[in-house]
This record gives C-alpha cells, structure tokens and sequence, in this order.
C-alpha cells in the first residue's frame, strides 16, 4: 500500500488513471450528495477523512511499497455508502500524498488498490450478508462491522502482491514470505477498529449508518 513514485512501470501508472477516472465518474454520479446536507452526517464524514489521514500516516514497511497501515473502508462504506466511502479514501490519499507518504503519479494506483478494492469488497459483502442471512443487529455488526473489515484488507493485501509481482518489482516468492503473512495481522485490526465503531455507532448514533434501521435491528419505532 501507498506505493511511491517511479516502482512500476509508466503503461501500469497511465492504465490506472484511466481506470481511475471511470470509477472516480461513476462514484461522483452515484453519490448521495444530499446525506451530506446534514450538518451532522458531514462532520462527521470529514472527521473520518482527518482521522484516517492520520491513521494512515502510521504505517510499518521496510521496502518501497511494503507498508502496512489500518484502512477504514469497511467504516465508511458502513456509514456513507460505497460511493461516498470511496471519494472519502480519495480525499484521505490526497492528504497523504500532499504529506510525501505516497507518490503523486502512483495516486491512482493507490487509490485504486486502498479505496478500490477495500470499497468494493465491503459492499460486495455487505450485499451477500444481506442475501444469506436474517436481519439481526449481532449478524450488522459482526458480518458487515468485523468480519468484513478483515477480508477487506486482506482483499487488498493480495491485490497489492499480485499487482507487484506481475509488475516485477518484487518476486512472488518474496511477497508471499515476508509481505502477505502480515496482512492477516493486520486484517485483525482493522476488524476490530471497526467492529467497535460499528457497535458504538448501532447503539448510540445509528442515524450515522448508512444501511441501518432502528426498527428492525433495535425494535425501535
């Protein structure tokens, strides 16, 4: 994650701005831009875009574009919606990379890989978790707040190695020794970041989720 300038080839940078661009149009045409009339939703919308800029700032990595760091897409998908949720991480790399901690030219591989993957596999799952499974607030928080959280990041993790090593800028087989493993740790933290704000938010402030009704997972009328 966070990949720097100049690690992949100039045909994987350009391709991932095209690409890029098409998921940035669709998002922005299918975003609910009125949610964020509230003054309520949109602070704290932009409170999550400075905490996860934050949170993304702390990272370990001892190669250039191996860093590990928490990612909040499962939270923002949770609460905003997919296509919120990933002008959300857009705008959270855009503050990193002003910061230096990605590259400028990589940022639509970036956002590709982190809001990308991380946002289409937290709705996908919320989706199926919704299809398989009754309307339970232990079945919201657990499968769509934690379990979710978990495969996201690792969703990406594999994504970030497959992308590096079809590349060849690291061998498969150094990624899968000493860079995949660490995502499974990781998939762990997150899961339960977000499982805990999932729980506080179900209880106490559900008018901040996006896909949650009182009256069915609280017995509220």
């Amino acid at each position: 994650m966070n990949l720097p300038d100049g690690l992949l080839d100039g045909q994987w940078t350009w391709l991932a701005w095209l690409l890029f661009a098409a998921f940035a149009w669709l998002a922005a045409r299918r975003a609910p831009w009125r949610v964020l009339a509230d003054s309520t939703r949109l602070n704290a919308f932009l409170a999550m875009i400075v905490a996860l800029i934050l949170l993304w700032h702390l990272q370990a990595g001892v190669k250039p574009g191996l860093s590990l760091h928490l990612l909040g897409a499962t939270l923002l998908t949770l609460c905003f919606g997919w296509s919120l949720a990933f002008i959300g991480l857009c705008l959270v790399l855009v503050g990193v990379s002003l910061n230096g901690a990605a590259g400028s030219e990589a940022f639509a591989i970036n956002a590709l890989l982190m809001a990308g993957v991380g946002v289409a596999v937290s709705q996908g799952l919320h989706r199926l978790v919704e299809w398989l499974l009754p309307r339970h607030l232990f079945i919201y928080i657990f499968c769509k707040g934690f379990f979710a959280a978990a495969l996201a990041v690792m969703a990406v993790g594999v994504t970030v190695c497959l992308l590096l090593a079809m590349a060849g800028a690291y061998s498969s087989e150094y990624l899968i020794d000493e860079y995949l493993p660490y995502f499974f740790l990781l998939g762990f933290s997150e899961a339960w970041i977000s499982g805990m704000f999932a729980t506080l938010f179900a209880v106490y402030r559900p008018d901040l989720l996006a896909d949650f009704e009182d009256a069915q997972f609280l017995g509220r009328k």
